[in-house]
């Protein structure tokens, strides 16, 4: 069989069409490439050059083989520099599970930095909820995801890369949409939809912390798991909600977003809303360190 060496050498000399030209080119004496390209030839049991001591011209079957020894030659340099493209993270593929709400602003952002910094990398995409999100980090399934500070996994490593404060959703026409913000204990007996217990548990629990932090009892009408679904319940009347700043790009119409009033005591915001990223630190995929690295990092 022959050897890509073999290859070279002959495709040196088949465009020369003169062996101490070809030699010089590849950094050779004459002899061991007048060996290279006998082997070449007896390993396919055809002549590809005819040799004289004046002239090397390519036989028929030298010129049948010449586009095929370049081919071959293209191959094995690009298999070697997407081997190499691989193992540096700059090729390859990546797979990242994301919750609904965090394709609304964050992912979007992202994606077109990741597409810029590392366009040649596959990123994969899996829409679900965080608890999915670990069972399929923990199966393999995903490698990286984009998950809501609930977990208490030390099996995993995090890293903070977004925060946004919570508005309040209101419909038109509802009194505490006519202010220019609202306070938590604005909420006291307020018909309110809010965040399944079991689909949304990280949002279901935020807002009834705040909502008891500020002495406000809600009366909760609908419990639902997408920040979609809770702006369509609020735009249809139902009540109001508490939704992440970034629902704001879905844009329904009917529904006006409020600032929430900052804490009197400390001055910042009391409803701020985190989003993580988490991965297994065992993961050797050099995509994946790429991905990583183009995160932004929050304080």
């Amino acid at each position: 069989m022959f050897e890509l060496s073999h290859l070279r050498c002959f495709v040196a000399v088949a465009e020369e069409l003169h062996f101490g030209r070809a030699a010089v080119r590849l950094n050779l004496s004459q002899p061991p490439l007048s060996r290279q390209v006998q082997l070449l030839e007896h390993a396919l049991g055809v002549r590809l050059l005819e040799r004289t001591s004046r002239v090397v011209r390519l036989t028929r079957a030298g010129e049948t083989f010449l586009p095929e020894a370049r081919r071959l030659l293209r191959l094995a340099e690009g298999a070697a520099l997407a081997a190499r493209r691989t193992a540096s993270g700059e090729a390859g593929s990546v797979t990242l599970g994301f919750t609904a709400a965090s394709g609304y602003d964050f992912l979007p952002r992202f994606i077109q930095t990741f597409r810029a910094q590392a366009p040649g990398v596959d990123l994969v995409l899996k829409e679900m909820v965080s608890a999915d999100q670990f069972e399929s980090l923990a199966a393999g399934r995903i490698e990286i995801g984009l998950v809501r500070p609930w977990f208490n996994r030390r099996e995993f490593s995090s890293q903070l890369v977004a925060r946004e404060p919570l508005l309040l959703a209101a419909p038109e026409g509802h009194p505490l949409a006519q202010a220019a913000e609202v306070a938590l204990a604005d909420l006291d007996q307020q018909p309110m939809v809010t965040y399944s217990p079991y689909e949304a548990r990280y949002f279901y629990d935020l807002v009834a912390a705040l909502c008891a932090s500020a002495g406000a009892t809600p009366h909760y009408v609908q419990h639902v798991s997408q920040i979609h679904s809770i702006l369509g319940l609020v735009k249809a009347g139902l009540g109001v909600a508490l939704v992440p700043r970034a629902a704001g790009n879905l844009r329904f119409d009917g529904v006006l977003l409020r600032p929430i009033a900052l804490d009197a005591r400390s001055g910042e915001a009391p409803n701020l809303v985190e989003l993580h990223a988490v991965w297994q630190p065992t993961n050797t995929n050099p995509a994946l360190a790429t991905l990583r690295g183009l995160l932004p990092r929050v304080g």
